[in-house]
């Protein structure tokens, strides 16, 4: 899995006008939680870059005055107008205790139904796993090369090796549906007969 590094201060004074103060300096202030204590701190905006800005998952090295918390993460707080980062949360990862992470899926070959002339609709990009640390990867791979026309591939379809998918086991993933197109050359062969 991929790991980013992040350097970050303690942080100190709290409230509103230390925050403004810190994204003043383009600093954002951040959270790490979920281990022993909290750890409030600070990291510069373009070091977080690199993690906000990515649909891979992945795991973050976070140093903060001489110690490092290796975390994932968890929640972010962006500017209604600027659309800045103003806030961002990690979640310590602990060996023994599980975690709720979102996993981006990865779907895998052309399906049977493509290939007859249908269309691939993608209804769903990530899932909400819980698993321990040492089980949780960059993304879930699904195989849709028998989805056929009409056909769905379902949440409760996905094999995922040690952990526990949260999302609603009916929900579809992935349809193949049929193209204006197949639908006018059926209508046509239909009149035919």
């Amino acid at each position: 899995m991929k790991t980013i590094t992040i350097e970050g201060q303690l942080r100190t004074e709290m409230g509103k006008k230390a925050t403004r103060q810190l994204r003043s300096q383009e600093l954002v202030p951040g959270v790490i939680y979920g281990g022993a204590k909290e750890i409030s701190f600070s990291a510069p905006a373009r070091a977080l870059k690199p993690i906000v800005y990515t649909p891979e998952f992945m795991q973050a090295e976070v140093r903060v005055d001489g110690d490092t918390y290796t975390c994932i993460l968890k929640d972010l707080q962006f500017d209604k107008v600027s659309d800045e980062l103003l806030h961002i949360d990690f979640l310590e990862l602990v060996a023994d205790k599980k975690v709720i992470a979102t996993l981006p899926l990865h779907l895998t070959g052309v399906p049977v139904g493509v290939k007859g002339g249908g269309k691939l609709v993608t209804k769903m990009k990530s899932l909400k796993v819980k698993a321990l640390p040492k089980d949780l990867k960059e993304s879930i791979t699904v195989d849709i090369t028998d989805l056929e026309l009409n056909a769905n591939i379902r949440v409760e379809d996905v094999k995922a090796d040690n952990m526990e998918i949260l999302n609603s086991p009916r929900i579809p993933i992935a349809t193949v549906v049929m193209t204006r197109q197949l639908k006018q050359e059926e209508a046509k062969e239909e009149k035919k007969k």
